[in-house]
């Protein structure tokens, strides 16, 4: 696997907390192997606020800012997610956080995969062309 993917928060929380998680593996292959990684606001401002100390929030940004960052007009995603979020709600299906619509909506535009342990983006990649990674 050498395509470019987000890793979701929760992978990265499993890498930061050291779990020998599949999903954790697979993006510690993807930084020490060089890979594509790419992230989104969202998830830098997730990862961060996650931080125990300033130490460590310095330490995780300096981390973050090493990677691809992908950009929408912050006002066009907003809105893409909104719909994203009514279209599935209106499908009977609830997504319990709405900053995985957001950073779905990055993984759909760009057309990327994204590798998460969330179940919200199993819901939404069942209900539209959202692709996520299958370990």
């Amino acid at each position: 696997m050498n395509q470019p993917i987000i890793f979701d928060t929760s992978v990265w929380i499993e890498l930061i907390q050291r779990k020998n998680t599949e999903k954790a593996l697979l993006l510690r292959e993807y930084i020490l192997g060089n890979k594509p990684i790419w992230l989104t606001p969202t998830i830098v401002q997730e990862v961060l606020q996650g931080s125990r100390n300033n130490q460590e929030f310095e330490r995780l940004k300096n981390s973050l800012l090493g990677y691809r960052c992908l950009m929408i007009n912050s006002v066009d995603a907003a809105i893409k997610a909104a719909q994203l979020y009514s279209s599935l709600r209106q499908k009977g299906v609830t997504i319990r956080k709405p900053n995985d619509c957001l950073i779905a909506i990055y993984a759909l535009h760009f057309d990327i995969e994204i590798c998460h342990n969330d179940i919200d983006f199993n819901l939404i990649a069942q209900n539209s062309s959202l692709k996520i990674t299958i370990i």
